[in-house]
């Protein structure tokens, strides 16, 4: 014992321990933050809240046998048409959708969980799914802030307190934006809702551009985004960026490309490294965080599928 308080009397030998300690302490709360996977909800455990699960559990629809290209699908209830664009420095692909029902927009989480640091590629959450169209949802395991609501399913009730707004889809399939504060469970419950996503900003209220929300970065990235033209009519749009082919693009001119499409609502989700749109099999675009290509695991996407 005297020997350890001698050790540690010496002012250099504590502040190494101290440090060490320091750095320790440090690397627990980067790994818990973006490494650990904590899980706070297996889906198939959860109970189901709505009708909205068991309707597309029933029996199969009756369905044309599917026309498939390259950049589209028709089978009767699933009309969806991608274009590319190669405008200004910047690529980006326009998905145009018409559905004959709501049940067929849903969502997927990563390896079926809802939690922190759960994450998986675009590609394999869709596949896993049996998805026919897919693009990125809004990486809510990043932040442990936000209104999440999935397949009718409420996840999490936290909403940002910094001025922004949730995207809702309600069982409909119409696009609703609210503030996050106005959206309690019960409210959620009011307007019928389905899924509740936690990004922004928003691009198109009531047919017109409205980028109002502070904090937004106005910088060239790649995007990923969602719009409504009318009922069971919507526009996904995702957006390469930080490469030689593409700059990326700021939020207004995302928001043009969606107000030119006849959009009433548009709702930007999570970008950067996350931008992916997959179809049948393949992704379409080309992700990249800037430093190295291909897809980043993220939590959840947004998918077509029976």
């Amino acid at each position: 014992m005297k020997k350890i308080l001698l050790f540690f009397g010496k002012p250099f030998r504590y502040a190494i321990c101290f440090s060490l300690l320091l750095i320790l302490f440090s690397v627990y709360v980067l790994l818990d933050a973006f490494v650990i996977p904590q899980v706070y909800a297996v889906i198939e455990d959860l109970p189901v809240e709505s009708n909205y699960i068991a309707e597309i559990a029933e029996t199969e629809e009756q369905l044309i046998q599917p026309v498939i290209t390259d950049m589209s699908y028709y089978d009767g209830n699933i009309d969806l048409k991608i274009e590319r664009f190669d405008e200004n420095g910047i690529t980006f692909y326009a998905a145009e959708l018409k559905l004959s029902d709501a049940k067929y927009l849903r969502t997927a989480l990563a390896n079926g969980k809802f939690g922190k640091n759960i994450k998986e590629k675009t590609s394999v959450t869709a596949e896993e799914n049996n998805a026919i169209f897919a693009i990125n949802g809004d990486y809510f395991g990043f932040r442990d802030d936000g209104v999440i609501m999935r397949n009718g399913r409420l996840l999490r009730e936290n909403p940002r307190t910094y001025g922004r707004c949730g995207l809702v889809i309600d069982e409909n399939g119409d696009l609703l934006i609210l503030d996050e504060k106005e959206l309690t469970e019960k409210k959620l419950n009011e307007i019928n809702a389905v899924q509740c996503f936690s990004f922004g900003p928003t691009l198109i209220v009531d047919g017109e551009i409205s980028i109002n929300e502070t904090g937004v970065s106005k910088s060239d990235n790649p995007r990923t985004a969602i719009g409504q033209i009318a009922t069971l009519h919507y526009i996904f749009i995702v957006v390469d960026g930080r490469t030689k082919e593409s700059n990326g693009m700021k939020f207004p001119a995302l928001a043009e490309e969606f107000k030119k499409r006849g959009c009433v609502t548009a709702y930007n989700l999570d970008g950067g490294g996350s931008a992916t749109m997959w179809f049948n099999g393949k992704v379409i675009n080309s992700p990249t965080d800037g430093k190295k290509v291909g897809e980043r695991r993220i939590s959840d996407i947004i998918y077509i599928g029976y």
